[in-house]
This record gives C-alpha cells, structure tokens and sequence, in this order.
C-alpha cells in the first residue's frame, strides 16, 4: 500500500443549493467557454460562483469514470449511480482539491472510493491474492447452431471483451480497466487505487496474460471501444446530476 494519506469523501456535507439549469445555460455555451481552460482553472471558476463550468468537467471525465466504476461494479446501471454520486461528492467537496494531484485523479480516486464502499458494504468484491495467478473461466462455443443472440455477441468483438473483463478477479479488473482502455499510467493507477506501483504492474500484467489466450490479440484494437460512455448516456447523466444535485 502507498503511504499517503488516505482521502476521505463525507456524504453529509451540505450541497450547494443553486440549480444550474441547463435549458439557461445551454451546454454548447459552456462547452465553447472552457474547452481550452484546464482543469484547476476551471476549478478555480466555479469556487468562484461560475458553477455551470463543473459541467465541462462532467463531460471530460463521464468515460473514465464510468469505466473504473463499472469495472469494480460490473454493472451498467450501478456505474452510473456510482459516478452521480461521485460528481456530487467532487462538488461539495471541491475545496479539498489542492493541485497536489491532477484533478482527473483526484476525481477517479472518488469514483473509485464510492464503487467500492457500494460492492463491499454488499460483500460482493474480494480482492485477488497477489500470490497467486488466475484463469477467466470462459465460456466454450456450443457446437450446435447457435441463436441470433449468441452470433451478434460473436459479431461484437468489443461485448466479448467486456465479458472477459468482467470475468477478472477483482482487483485486477480496474486496474486492467484504467491501465488498458484509459491509457492511464502505473503511477496514476497507484495513486488512484491506493496501491504501490508495484501491484498495479502485477496486476496488470496477470490480467493480461489471463485474457491473452483467447482473445488478447484482439483487445488493443477493440480497447478504445469498450465501455464507451456515449452522448445519449453522458447528456442524461449531466442532466441528471445539474438538476438534482447542483
């Protein structure tokens, strides 16, 4: 484990209570106003009171974080709970972001700290024994003819390597998750995770050998286009989170 000091997100924490309504600020307008600006300045501006720019960052981190909380709750619907809330949390608590850390980290250790207390409090994630190697248990093509449903899963080379990754021990499944489709670097994914660097490149490299026999020859062309967080999705989301919540 790293020996930073661990972050911590209260849910208690009185929200804001200015509602952005989107349909008065149209996302096309905040899109062009901070499509340049980085992050911590348009961090900086909506401390400052311009709270329709934490759109923005919604929409330049939907992905990355839909897809680290899905691939800790292996579950679409779950995911998008988990990344509501954790734009909530972001945004009450966006004070306690001080630059020590890129804000896209500071946001995916959120996202990743609410997935995880969801599938822990339900006892459902244990995390793999760094000791020992694992096998996905993939499932064998049926020799007779096979239905529509399994030859469009068969056409669809991003679905199977969405099941394959969701077959992966927990643990190594985010990491595999941020390090492959998210490009993100081991020292990004430690920090992110709260692990050393040193598990996450153990992680990651049995991750991949454990995809590797069937399908990982695959798996850099079809990583870009799994778990995508497409724009119905993320104007739902976005919608969601500005009414209810900002």
């Amino acid at each position: 484990m790293t020996s930073g000091p661990a972050v911590t997100f209260s849910t208690d924490v009185t929200l804001y209570t200015e509602v952005v309504n989107p349909m008065t600020r149209g996302s096309a307008a905040v899109l062009r106003e901070g499509a340049e600006q980085s992050d911590e300045h348009i961090v900086r501006q909506v401390l400052d009171g311009n709270t329709a720019l934490f759109e923005l960052l919604m929409r330049r981190y939907n992905e990355r974080l839909y897809r680290a909380a899905r691939a800790i709750t292996r579950d679409d619907r779950e995911a998008e709970d988990v990344i509501q809330q954790a734009y909530v949390n972001a945004f009450s608590n966006l004070r306690q972001f001080k630059g020590h850390a890129q804000f896209a980290t500071w946001l995916t250790r959120i996202a990743v700290h609410e997935a995880l207390a969801r599938v822990r409090r339900r006892r459902r994630y244990t995390t793999m024994d760094p000791e020992n190697s694992f096998a996905i248990p993939f499932p064998v093509p049926r020799s007779s003819m096979p239905d529509p449903e399994r030859q469009a899963f068969a056409r669809e080379l991003g679905a199977l390597l969405e099941s394959a990754i969701d077959r992966l021990p927990d643990g190594a499944r985010e990491v595999f998750v941020l390090r492959q489709l998210e490009d993100m670097d081991t020292a990004e994914v430690a920090a992110v995770l709260n692990v050393s660097d040193a598990v996450v490149k153990t992680r990651f490299s049995r991750a991949r050998a454990a995809l590797r026999r069937d399908l990982y020859q695959h798996a850099e062309i079809a990583s870009s286009n799994a778990f995508k967080f497409l724009r119905p999705r993320c104007d739902r989301l976005v919608a969601a989170v500005l009414h209810k919540n900002l």
